[in-house]
């Protein structure tokens, strides 16, 4: 057998050729079959190959045409889908590089009886069998199968002959085998050309996902073909795309990592290749199991990059088992590689358009700020102070020169001098007017909590502390503190605010944190603070820290024609608001306004002008109206016994201005109507409802 037959060597050179030429192994088989009869009679021959898994492929098959064909995958044809027969059962002791020989598979007791049939062999009446094993490289990569139908046709000899005929065809066999998937390889790879325009179409995956599967399915065939991107939770993934060619049902939209078996293969961005789901999947995993439940045999998913970690997968499934190989993985890896660009290029173009709209919407609150700016400097700017006192416009001239610096200022005059507004002055004047302006009645707060609203405090400082609470310092943080009648801090809270003021550092009430004093800090007074340092009432130090720039407001009696110009600014300002049309203010009224002593200043002129536009009820507003009481009045009143004094109801206001008036026009209804800027028949209407005499 050793003497190998000329002719033997011409089906050997037709697999060289092979490896130039397209390559039809049922015509090489055949013509090898025919040579090779001469050595070894035979009625079928076949080569297998070995395939991943351990499952067999027909690379070649010989048989007469009137019998039937071998019911398997094949080994050159993209049909995955075949039934492959499980290489144990098939070859046995092949597999460890035995010859194994069967005389009579009717007769062989390990066939015989068991109702087993190797290969479809008694199927196919083949009843004795020769079956050698390819090997190259050290290992097996298939077999030579020789069969006859008549039984005893083989001895030892012909076995060691099939397997010399093996070995010497092995490795030619391997070498067009792998030069046919390099060709198919590459085939595939240009097919995947089509996704390139498929992508430029549109940078939206979502809305071109099916476009996208058609073009993958002539180099991938699937059926079922979807994207999952991992979530922000980055414990699950959420389906961005899906393709199915069957109705079935719909896929979870969230699948948790944990619901698969294989969820940390995927995870680590290792692909994962299910070749039989029955076989490889957990059903007591849910993810698992809606694979399985899906009818689904074949998985196939490969990761997706984004930005140098798995941000999710491509998978593919077909409802065939072993449908999917190392080849496919590589496949679905370039697939995987342009989904990526697709992917980026639409998250890219979503965080421009949220960039777009976010600056669009930053563009509208600057504007926004910008008109609000404008309208509190319009409204609280230095501009808008009214008064041409000369003491009042020194003062606005100081504040409105340290305004630009950081330097404390100390505020004072009367209360209701307008303090808190040339403070506000300030603070828009200067660097932090974009920083917010928090003002603080230090008065006003209890002496229990005025160190926790100046400072916060933490959760359980104290009893009520349920949540934490910043304090001022931390609300005003980049902008001004304004901190009123700062005379009527106690001295505990002066000891730390003169800390702040020197280290601009503090802590919360019950906190062992420091915090950074970033404010600028404007104090204002309406006490003599220099007279409270000498009676021992106000810390020394605090004040010289205080007191490095002082404005001083002078008192509206001090002002003189301001006051008129302030009392016309409130009708016009307060009489819309009050359903009150345009007043004027009479020569009388003004007269009593300038000799008025204005103990309570602005916010008390302010009260005068409104109490007098709900008095008279539109009109020219007269000295009755404003219920003043003239300086001579004053001293009079001043003269007799004081008795204890009440608050006025608006009805005996408006009485007493009444009478005031008939008093002074001696009883004259028409000039006393006249006086308080109403008609007569008015008059007389108040006169009955406030239960005075008409006559």
């Amino acid at each position: 057998m050793s003497d190998m037959n000329p002719d033997f060597l011409a089906p050997l050179a037709a697999i060289g050729r092979a490896m130039q030429d397209a390559f039809d192994p049922h015509r090489f088989l055949a013509e090898f079959s025919t040579r090779l009869q001469r050595m070894l009679p035979h009625d079928r021959s076949l080569i297998l190959y070995l395939e991943e898994g351990g499952r067999l492929s027909v690379f070649a098959e010989y048989a007469a045409p009137s019998q039937p064909q071998y019911e398997g995958s094949y080994t050159l044809d993209f049909d995955p889908g075949g039934r492959y027969a499980p290489a144990e059962l098939f070859l046995g002791p092949v597999l460890t590089g035995e010859t194994a020989l069967v005389g009579d598979f009717e007769t062989d007791p390990r066939f015989a009886g068991q109702g087993a049939d190797p290969g479809g062999a008694l199927r196919l009446g083949v009843r004795s069998r020769i079956t050698a094993p390819l090997t190259s490289r050290g290992k097996v990569i298939g077999a030579l199968v020789i069969g006859s139908y008549t039984p005893g046709a083989y001895s030892a000899a012909h076995a060691a002959g099939a397997r010399e005929i093996a070995d010497l065809i092995a490795p030619l066999i391997e070498n067009v085998v792998l030069l046919h998937r390099e060709q198919r390889r590459r085939r595939r790879l240009a097919a995947l050309g089509g996704l390139a325009p498929v992508f430029g179409a549109s940078l939206n995956l979502v809305e071109n996902f099916e476009r996208v599967a058609e073009a993958v399915r002539p180099a991938l065939d699937f059926d079922v073909m979807g994207v999952r991107l991992l979530a922000e939770s980055g414990r699950d993934m959420e389906l961005v795309g899906r393709v199915s060619d069957a109705p079935g049902p719909a896929s979870s939209a969230r699948i948790p990592f944990d619901d698969l078996s294989f969820s940390v293969t995927v995870q680590a961005g290792t692909p994962v290749c299910i070749r039989d789901a029955q076989r490889e999947l957990d059903p007591a995993k849910p993810g698992d199991r809606r694979i399985l439940d899906h009818g689904n045999r074949s998985l196939l998913s490969v990761p997706l990059w984004l930005y140098e970690q798995v941000g999710g997968v491509l998978f593919f499934v077909k409802r065939p088992p072993e449908w999917y190989d190392s080849a496919d993985v590589e496949i679905a890896q370039a697939i995987a590689a342009q989904v990526v660009v697709a992917v980026q290029h639409q998250r890219l173009a979503a965080e421009q358009q949220h960039r777009v709209e976010a600056e669009g919407r930053a563009r509208h609150l600057e504007q926004r700020l910008s008109r609000l700016r404008q309208e509190l400097a319009n409204q609280y700017g230095f501009e808008r102070i009214i008064g041409r006192a000369p003491a009042l416009r020194e003062a606005l001239a100081r504040a409105a020169k340290v305004a630009p610096t950081e330097t404390t200022v100390l505020l004072t005059g009367e209360s209701g001098t307008g303090k808190e507004l040339v403070a506000r002055a300030i603070h828009l004047a200067s660097p932090r007017a974009e920083g917010p302006f928090v003002a603080v009645n230090c008065a006003a707060l209890p002496e229990t909590l005025v160190d926790s609203e100046l400072f916060g405090h933490e959760r359980g400082a104290f009893t009520g502390a349920d949540k934490q609470k910043l304090g001022r310092f931390e609300v005003a943080a980049g902008g001004t503190l304004l901190l009123d009648e700062i005379g009527d801090l106690a001295p505990a809270v002066q000891a730390k605010l003169l800390r702040v003021l020197q280290e601009h550092e503090f802590q919360r009430v019950g906190g062992t944190a420091t915090l950074r004093a970033n404010v600028r800090l404007i104090t204002a007074t309406n006490r003599d603070l220099a007279r409270a340092v000498a009676e021992g009432k106000f810390r020394e130090d605090l004040f010289y820290r205080l007191n490095v720039f002082s404005v001083h407001l002078p008192p509206l009696r001090e002002r003189g024609e301001d006051i008129l110009l302030l009392a016309h600014h409130f009708v016009r300002e307060l009489g819309p608001r009050i359903g009150r049309g345009e007043c004027g203010i009479s020569r009388d009224a003004r007269s009593l306004l300038l000799a008025h002593r204005w103990p309570g200043n602005i916010r008390e002129l302010q009260n005068a002008v409104e109490r007098a536009l709900i008095v008279a009820e539109g009109g020219l507003l007269t000295a009755a109206h404003f219920g003043l009481v003239a300086p001579a009045q004053e001293e009079n009143a001043a003269a007799r016994p004081s008795a204890p004094a009440g608050p006025r109801s608006l009805a005996d206001v408006e009485k007493d201005t009444i009478l005031a008036a008939l008093e002074r026009a001696k009883g004259n209804k028409a000039q006393a109507a006249a006086a308080l800027g109403i008609t007569r028949t008015k008059l007389y209407t108040r006169l009955r409802q406030l239960g005075l005499s008409l006559d």
